[in-house]
């Protein structure tokens, strides 16, 4: 169908060549640490990241960025947030008019506030670019379970191009045009399962996690739709069903990370033993900075910088959150006297 390069070979990148390639895509994976592109071409499985997924002998992988993106189709930006301007830059001289970028990793940049796809098209304005998000964990896309994201673009030829490419019985795929909503729910969110999983630590129960995953949710819709977001996207799958899945599922990094802090581990303890990018340590400080540039109250994210950045411990940052002043839960419905 197409010819489509995975830029990074982390769990997700190595999840998404599996399913292009399943579709009959021609698939060229670039990383640009050698050990890692060695261990691919060895075992065809990322044994470190996606262990037991086995990927097909035909699969190309390679160290040459050059080689990697020149007449791609498609370009799938598959790095960790806080190599993404680092990673386009370095593909820019190589990128065509037109060739389509698309952006899967979650985050927003602390220096500039910008989500990953501006940054994308700042140092590549030469590309189409893009975004494919949703609730979906590395794991259980490698072995084929069910799974549900969107395609965004400004272009609706270029969100139903992605869909194409990366649909079927397994991986069904929408689209949406709210490419900022889509980004920041996926950025957002990923600050929240912090929240949760610090919550989980200190041995907390439902009731506190359904109050973090709403009043959460709550945060994150009040501050997309003041800058332009779309109501409708925070409540689909890249807002509400992605602050789920991260929240719960064991999977989840920002989940295991928070859980560890809530547990006593300080912020850097936490995301050496996690061995993978914590996107949501990343998003912290970019999203309490976006709060106070809209003029938007964020009580559960500020409390979450205070404990990854001022080393407040987890239980005194819950237990201000329940003794905040008295107010109603949606203060625009009115009383009958």
């Amino acid at each position: 169908m197409a010819d489509v390069a995975i830029i990074g070979a982390g769990s997700w990148g190595i999840a998404l060549a599996k399913v292009l390639h399943t579709n009959g895509n021609k698939v060229t994976v670039w990383s640009i640490v050698e050990d890692e592109i060695t261990m691919l071409k060895e075992k065809h499985e990322h044994v470190q990241k996606l262990p037991g997924v086995k990927l097909p002998e035909d699969m190309e992988f390679t160290t040459d960025l050059e080689s990697a993106v020149s007449g791609k189709a498609y370009l799938i930006l598959a790095v960790p947030s806080v190599f993404t301007r680092s990673t386009a830059k370095s593909m820019a001289p190589f990128v065509k008019e037109g060739q389509i970028i698309v952006c899967v990793a979650k985050g927003i940049e602390e220096e500039t506030l910008m989500p990953l796809t501006d940054i994308v098209e700042q140092e590549i304005p030469q590309a189409e670019v893009a975004v494919m998000c949703g609730p979906s964990h590395a794991e259980e896309v490698g072995i084929g379970l069910p799974t549900t994201v969107v395609a965004g673009a400004k272009k609706r030829a270029v969100a139903e191009g992605i869909q194409d490419i990366f649909m079927n019985n397994v991986f069904r795929v929408y689209t949406s045009p709210d490419v900022l909503g889509m980004e920041l729910g996926g950025s957002l969110k990923n600050v929240i399962a912090l929240a949760a999983g610090m919550a989980d630590g200190l041995g907390y129960g439902d009731n506190t996690k359904a109050a973090l995953i709403t009043r959460g949710m709550f945060e994150m819709n009040k501050l997309a739709v003041t800058m332009g977001a779309k109501q409708e996207t925070l409540n689909g799958l890249t807002g509400i069903g992605d602050l789920i899945v991260t929240c719960e599922s064991k999977h989840s990094r920002n989940r295991k990370a928070g859980m560890l802090i809530g547990q006593g581990y300080t912020m850097q303890q936490a995301m050496d033993e996690v061995k993978m990018v914590v996107e949501g340590v990343y998003s912290a400080k970019a999203a309490i900075a976006l709060a106070k540039k809209y003029g938007v109250d964020m009580p559960i994210i500020e409390e979450v910088n205070k404990v990854l950045f001022e080393d407040k411990p987890a239980k005194e940052a819950v237990n201000d959150l329940m003794l905040r002043d008295k107010k109603m839960e949606h203060g625009n419905l009115g009383w009958e006297d």
